[in-house]
């Protein structure tokens, strides 16, 4: 094979670098710490310390176990704060607005999905005579930019004024455990499938939702519901089984592959579910932000120093000074990229926030494409043109929806949706 040429994954050196074998070490330093962190709650609780506690260290653990308990009753979306709604603003300064909100998001996600790309699937050092040698620790990448995050928003809460809190500090870590999983998962699912694949893969994600909904908790849907998933399933098929004579390497999907996307779609859709039910509590988006990022960077870096793979990351980011640019790029573009979102729906909605990152997607193929050479057929192309379809047809029907739906009498609700 020639030097330089893409290898996958699955033929790596040693078992050591094997994704199954690397998850299980993973989360047994995540055990490590949750365990512990149990015991210690329960063993408040059971002491009744909210009642009896006293001393220095009362204040700390109140917050961290029991919170202040303010929950918010008037929020029916608990994800979002209200929508500013402009007054006096002009046509022109909205549409500054969103041209601003629009470049931020483009700018920030896109380069990020090629950065991504570049760090998880090419060697660095290369030269005539060394083939250079490849990052593999997707864990470091996910602590890099979780503590970024932890820093903007800590200073995001500590300038400007935020909600008084009230969430017990520990019901972060679930949603923080498995963002780290489900980003973790999509780090390390670059080493198998092309990144064309996993964009499709996650705009799918809405197929497991509805089933999951109709299921378990019995949902109703609406037809054009049923058509779009339908369709976007046609779409993901149509470009997952075309096969070109001349298809790359690299855009080969495996199974191991599908086993990580099928594990970032479940880790991420438990993510947004639990943090859809700590907004119960009157916090805002950064205030999210802030607390499940604290316990990212404690449960990264706690593992990451049980392993010894902090320091050998530290020592690869000194041998390539690219690899640090990139690296620390990656996590300025995801920290500002969180609080565009935040501005973006504050400001226009999530209807509007959807159409700018469906059309993020769209191009973060076509970026892929351009730039790492991914072969792409006519049947492909189709498929990726049927998935954004369906995408635009759920935005713009759900919009329909909504409209309708306030026009209903006092007495009649709309069917539920994902």
């Amino acid at each position: 094979m020639a030097t330089g040429e893409e290898i996958p994954s699955a033929l790596q050196d040693s078992w050591g670098d094997f994704w199954l074998f690397r998850f299980f070490v993973n989360a047994a330093g995540y055990a490590s710490i949750v365990v512990p962190g149990f015991l210690l709650i329960q063993y408040f609780k059971r002491r009744n310390y909210l009642e009896t506690g006293r001393g220095i260290c009362f204040p700390v653990i109140k917050s961290c176990v029991f919170g202040s308990e303010v929950k918010s009753v008037h929020q029916e979306d608990g994800s979002l704060p209200p929508r500013v709604e402009p007054t006096e603003s002009s046509t022109a300064r909205q549409v500054f607005k969103l041209l601003f909100c629009t470049a931020g998001l483009q700018a920030s996600y896109l380069t990020w999905g090629v950065l991504q790309e570049r760090v998880m699937t090419r060697t660095y050092g290369a030269t005539e005579t060394d083939p250079g040698e490849k990052f593999k620790d997707s864990q470091f990448l996910v602590f890099m930019n979780r503590i970024l995050a932890f820093t903007v928003a800590g200073l995001y809460c500590a300038l400007t004024k935020q909600p008084r809190h009230g969430a017990p500090m520990y019901k972060y870590s679930f949603a923080s455990l498995s963002n780290i999983l489900s980003s973790w998962c999509q780090y390390e699912a670059l080493k198998y499938i092309s990144f064309p694949t996993q964009v499709l893969a996650k705009a799918s994600k809405v197929i497991p939702v509805m089933m999951m909904g109709k299921l378990v908790s019995h949902k109703s849907y609406e037809y054009w519901e049923y058509l779009t998933a339908a369709l976007i399933s046609v779409g993901v098929s149509m470009f997952l089984l075309s096969n070109g004579p001349n298809k790359h390497m690299s855009t080969v999907t495996t199974f191991s592959g599908i086993v990580l996307l099928a594990g970032y779609i479940i880790f991420d859709s438990f993510t947004s579910n639990w943090q859809d039910a700590l907004f119960t509590y009157k916090m805002s988006p950064v205030q999210m932000m802030f607390g499940v990022n604290v316990f990212s960077c404690l449960f990264t870096v706690g593992s990451l120093l049980e392993q010894g793979a902090l320091l050998e990351s530290v020592r690869f980011m000194a041998r390539h000074s690219e690899f640090t640019a990139h690296a620390v790029l990656l996590s300025v573009c995801s920290a500002c990229g969180q609080l565009f979102i935040f501005y973006t729906i504050n400001q226009f909605g999530a209807a509007v926030f959807t159409i700018i990152m469906t059309l993020r997607q769209a191009f973060a193929i076509l970026l892929s494409c351009l730039i790492y050479g991914h072969a792409v057929t006519v049947v492909g192309g189709l498929g990726v043109a049927v998935v954004f379809m369906a995408l635009f047809l759920r935005v713009y029907a759900r919009s329909r929806m909504k409209k309708r739906s306030k026009k209903l009498p006092p007495g009649e609700t709309p069917v539920q949706k994902v």
